[in-house]
């Protein structure tokens, strides 16, 4: 099996507590997602994420092509990273770390998502480059947000 993977760095001028407390309040997805996915949280959430925690959404990652996600918070190391993944939704597979650490001049956060689209062969071939171009577009979004946020 062959995953795909995307890597996000950026280094936020914040303190570990005001960027693990920004990040673990799953209610601030809506925040940092681009408002054209018209993505819509539909589970009654907490403060703070915890293992186990199972969020469901609206969204429209790609083509405006509405579609139900359900990811689980599995792992939590607070305030240095926690892991999502979907365990239903558009991907084959999707494993996403969101990681805090402290270097010069803020927290370099990093974002790491491996990833599998369905339809075998052919979505590796013809859907890969779509997958792809909009994760970037979602991530330049959040990336233009962190900075509005954390100045």
């Amino acid at each position: 099996m062959y995953l795909e993977s995307f890597i996000r760095k950026q280094v936020l001028k914040t303190n570990i507590k005001e960027c693990w407390d920004f990040f673990s309040n799953p209610k601030n997805l809506s925040v940092i997602t681009p408002r054209e996915m018209n993505f819509v949280i539909l589970t009654e959430l907490p403060e703070e994420i915890y293992p186990g925690l199972i969020i469901q959404y609206k969204v429209s990652p790609l083509l405006s092509i509405r579609m139900d996600w359900v990811t689980e918070i599995t792992q939590v190391n607070k305030p240095f990273f926690f892991v999502d993944e979907q365990r239903f939704g558009p991907y084959k597979f999707w494993h996403h770390q969101h990681i805090f650490k402290e270097v010069d001049g803020g927290i370099e956060m990093t974002d790491i998502v491996h990833y599998r689209i369905p339809f075998g062969i052919a979505g590796k071939v013809f859907g890969n480059w779509l997958v792809k171009k909009q994760l970037n577009k979602i991530f330049d979004y959040r990336t233009q947000k962190m900075f509005d946020i954390f100045k």
